[in-house]
């Protein structure tokens, strides 16, 4: 996924994001098909640079359906023009990754020279994204008559960060949707409002966060802990959370609001327990990853969790969205905790080694013990004496605390795929796959 830019939006220019388009109407388009005729079976691959994307039957049958090969001959008028633009926007992409010092860590992984087409989740997802921010600003200004209140309020939500959670607990909705034919506009309004839900949420623990930590930095901006007192500050951050409640008790549906009541209480558990430490190491991990699970996976678990109960759908599909988010949550922290050691601050839009200078020992710090003991006192006096942060940055980077952190959080995204592989396949339920490719390849 070397060509996806660190956004995790198209960097390839408007060409490409035809042929994405393209690819996956043909993709959703034929999945129609294939329900109706069982004979007919399409297989998309990309083939040399200079011929891009090719449609492969392996039924002469697919000659008589005009309309596919309609759709065919256009694929390759884009594809002939665009494919080696993709390949050498690739290969630039690639390029450019190996020429950045980020340590021993690899991330970004290089593409080969033949691959299965890559689904874009954010460009399959255009119409339910497109006016997200937007909505939520109006469901916040909305509630209020203080100028203040929404301007603090309506902060982050400036369209700048990287829409993770709505975008996967979208993907999740379609894909079960699709897995449960049942795709109505109504549900997937439903669900939408749940990752709208999610979002907010996530935003007010930013908030929240800012004033516990006291930060003066935020995605690339001054934090609002920086701008406005802590009292306003907040409030503020509670306020979204009761926006956002409000609008999960219109969906009508007690499951629904008993899963997603489960992430505040995990919110507010997870803080207490980062502001602890243990004695062993043994017990220390444990803490480290229940902590993880509580501040930043829960979220994302109990939101596609949701979708699915919406869905009415069975328990064991709904668990399949729980652990699929718990996967791929567990793995975002974990690179986000290494990105911690190995990114500029520019590329973070904070600064880095934040967590050694709270006192916080993360997976690297944590894997790095095992060869350096001299870490487990400064661990557990919080880094607090001069030099402590200082030290353990060194140490990490002598160790191998970064590599066993990024293979760790590998293996989550590898059970994340394949819990994804469990649904019906769809556009959808690819994007599910690709989404683990961009939380491991992640440079921000």
């Amino acid at each position: 996924m070397a060509c996806l830019s660190t956004s995790y939006r198209v960097a390839c220019g408007s060409r490409r994001q035809q042929v994405h388009k393209f690819i996956g109407r043909l993709l959703m388009d034929n999945n129609s098909m294939e329900r109706q005729l069982s004979s007919l079976r399409t297989v998309a691959h990309l083939t040399s640079p200079l011929q891009g994307y090719r449609i492969t039957t392996v039924q002469s049958s697919i000659n008589k359906h005009t309309q596919l090969t309609q759709w065919t001959n256009g694929l390759h008028r884009l594809s002939f023009n665009a494919g080696q633009e993709y390949m050498n926007s690739m290969h630039n992409s690639h390029t450019c990754s190996h020429n950045r010092n980020h340590s021993s860590v690899h991330t970004q992984q290089p593409a080969g020279p033949v691959r299965e087409i890559q689904i874009d989740p954010y460009i399959i997802l255009d119409d339910e994204l497109k006016y997200f921010y937007d909505d939520v600003r109006d469901l916040l200004q909305s509630g209020t008559s203080q100028p203040e209140l929404d301007t603090i309020a309506c902060y982050y939500f400036d369209g700048q960060g990287k829409a993770l959670r709505p975008m996967v607990t979208m993907l999740m909705a379609k894909a079960l949707n699709y897995h449960l034919n049942n795709e109505s506009h109504q549900l997937v309004h439903k669900q939408r409002q749940i990752a709208l839900f999610s979002e907010m949420v996530h935003s007010a623990s930013l908030v929240h966060d800012d004033v516990i930590d006291q930060s003066d930095f935020r995605r690339g901006k001054p934090s609002v802990n920086a701008l406005w007192n802590h009292k306003k500050v907040t409030m503020a951050g509670d306020y979204i959370l009761s926006i956002a409640s409000i609008m999960i008790s219109r969906l009508r549906s007690d499951d629904v609001t008993i899963v997603l009541s489960k992430i505040l209480t995990d919110l507010v558990q997870g803080e207490f327990m980062q502001l602890g430490s243990r004695e062993t190491e043994n017990e220390r991990f444990a803490h480290y990853l229940t902590k993880t699970y509580r501040k930043t996976a829960s979220l994302i678990a109990n939101a596609l969790k949701a979708t699915a109960v919406i869905a009415q759908a069975e328990d064991n599909v709904a668990e399949v969205a729980f652990q699929y988010g718990r996967n791929i949550g567990l793995a975002f922290q974990l690179v986000d905790d290494m990105l911690d050691f190995v990114s500029s601050t520019e590329q973070m839009g904070k600064p880095t080694a934040a967590d050694l200078k709270l006192g916080l020992a993360t997976a690297p710090v944590l894997f790095a013990c095992e060869k350096y003991p001299e870490l487990n006192p400064m661990v557990m006096r919080r880094f607090s004496e001069p030099g402590d942060v200082e030290r353990a940055f060194e140490l990490v980077h002598k160790s191998h605390g970064l590599e066993q952190t990024r293979f760790l959080a590998k293996k989550h995204c590898n059970e994340a795929i394949r819990l994804a592989q469990e649904l019906t396949e769809s556009p959808y339920q690819k994007g599910l796959q690709v989404v683990a490719d961009l939380v491991i390849n992640r440079i921000k």
